[in-house]
């Protein structure tokens, strides 16, 4: 695992399209590395241009806040979808550490977002983005994501 973790590559030297979906994980580090991410953003808008899958499981949508989609809009605008919730947040008590609220901010940029129980499997599908709510809900996500690609 170490010499995997050494031999890491740049988002943006990974050839994107011969790739049918992309699942961007969760865990607090997204808010921090991807949601500024020019690169990350660049393989969204891409993706949601091409129509191919975006997933997004617990913190992994906060690498959509600054994607566009193809009318300049944010790409999260009027998509039903779910997010670590700001009720997960207070619960873990990581707040004050986080540069925003995830859920908050998915619905200042349009998102029509729904959330269940704290920490209960919870998972969403608009269009070509699906999300899951929390690590519970990786499982409720990936068989979307399945459902999807065989649908494609």
């Amino acid at each position: 695992a170490i010499e995997q973790l050494n031999q890491t590559v740049a988002l943006n030297s990974v050839d994107i399209s011969t790739m049918d979906a992309i699942v961007i994980p969760g865990g607090h580090g997204v808010m921090f590395d991807l949601a500024d991410s020019l690169a990350a953003t660049k393989v969204i808008e891409t993706f949601n241009q091409q129509n191919k899958i975006i997933a997004a499981i617990c913190h992994g949508p906060a690498a959509l806040v600054n994607a566009k989609g193809i009318d300049g809009k944010p790409l999260v605008a009027g998509k039903d979808m779910t997010a670590f919730s700001d009720s997960e947040e207070q619960a873990v008590q990581l707040v004050n550490d986080m540069p925003f609220l995830l859920e908050s901010k998915l619905k200042e940029l349009g998102a029509k977002v729904t959330t269940t129980s704290n920490f209960k499997p919870y998972a969403t599908q608009s269009g070509n983005l699906i999300t899951g709510q929390n690590p519970a809900s990786s499982h409720a996500a990936a068989e979307l994501v399945i459902k999807a690609l065989k649908q494609k």
